[in-house]
């Protein structure tokens, strides 16, 4: 679903400071996954960096459906025969998305992953689904049949086929737990960068704060902005290079779960927040409501703010960004 669109700048320690940065990149999650600490010396930087790769292996391990043994995958495979019993770890990670769901009105959706994959991104479309093809592929999908007992801990999914998908808000989550979890164990400064899921703490070795750089997808080259992130997030979702035309209309990757049609008008999100999860899973929602409506919701939410960039290339932006001040 996402595009890394975000770059970020860190400056190595010269000799003059005591600590120094560290960075690891990997591919976890079927991703580009970066953690980049700062510490005193490499050994404490090495501790820093396997903590981070186990954190995310941990938590695969409970929210991925494509692990078979993973508690979300138990819990599809019992759609519409019994609650699942799941770790409260997970079973708030669930509960939280379904409240962004109903703050979306349903434009974010975990149970997204009950749609049939009618739509094909990899040029073999030739013309598009029937409108009988894209209602029904959507009928399984929707946040309001995922039952959840507190008490129990449990998650029931109310219909036969319903399937929960992550992917969404997973991403955002490990980030979040990854810099809680470095933090504990006395890493006072680092970013965790999975996929386009950035977030932040400290600052770097010359006193500076981390920063991320926006690239408007239609000139890759240029960054238009430049944003200090201090113990903040940012998370960015893009379709523009998965994506189709019909009758001279862009129809992204991205699909509405509501309707079965791809979100259109939008090439790419960006949202600030002190949660990555809460960065990851409003940019997909916003990308589906659209520019007007998405802006809207923001604009009435303390502490987010939101960059869009439409088809045509054009930046729009949340009232708290005053993107000239950061060109």
């Amino acid at each position: 679903m996402k595009k890394l669109i975000i770059l970020f700048f860190a400056f190595v320690a010269s000799n003059s400071y005591s600590q120094q940065i560290f960075k690891k990149k990997q591919n976890l999650l079927g991703s580009p996954f970066e953690i980049t600490v700062v510490a005193t010396d490499s050994i404490k930087g090495n501790q820093f960096l396997e903590l981070a790769i186990s954190e995310v292996k941990r938590v695969e391990n409970l929210i991925s459906d494509w692990i078979p043994t993973s508690q979300i995958s138990t819990v599809n495979k019992n759609a519409g025969i019994a609650p699942i019993k799941v770790d409260n770890e997970v079973f708030e990670l669930v509960e939280r998305a379904v409240r962004i769901s109903k703050l979306t009105s349903g434009a974010f959706d975990i149970s997204y992953a009950s749609m049939d994959r009618i739509w094909k991104f990899d040029g073999s479309m030739k013309e598009m689904p029937t409108a009988e093809a894209i209602k029904n592929s959507v009928a399984k999908v929707g946040y309001q049949n995922i039952i959840l007992n507190k008490n129990e801990s449990s998650i029931f999914l109310k219909n036969e086929g319903m399937k929960l998908g992550l992917g969404g808000i997973g991403q955002g989550y490990i980030a979040d737990k990854i810099k809680a979890l470095l933090q504990e164990n006395g890493c006072s400064s680092g970013l965790v960068n999975v996929s386009g899921d950035i977030n932040t703490w400290g600052k770097q070795p010359n006193g500076m704060p981390w920063t991320v750089g926006i690239i408007n997808p239609m000139n890759k080259n240029k960054v238009f902005a430049t944003f200090p992130l201090d113990d903040s997030a940012v998370e960015t979702s893009g379709s523009y290079e998965k994506y189709v035309t019909f009758n001279g209309k862009r129809y992204s990757h991205i699909i509405d779960p509501r309707t079965g049609y791809p979100a259109s008008g939008i090439i790419s999100v960006s949202v600030f927040a002190k949660q990555t999860e809460l960065a990851d899973a409003l940019a997909t929602g916003i990308f589906v409501l659209g520019i007007e409506v998405g802006l809207d919701l923001v604009n009435q939410l303390n502490g987010i703010g939101c960059i869009i960039v439409d088809d045509k290339g054009a930046i729009h932006v949340s009232k708290n960004i005053d993107i000239k001040k950061y060109q």
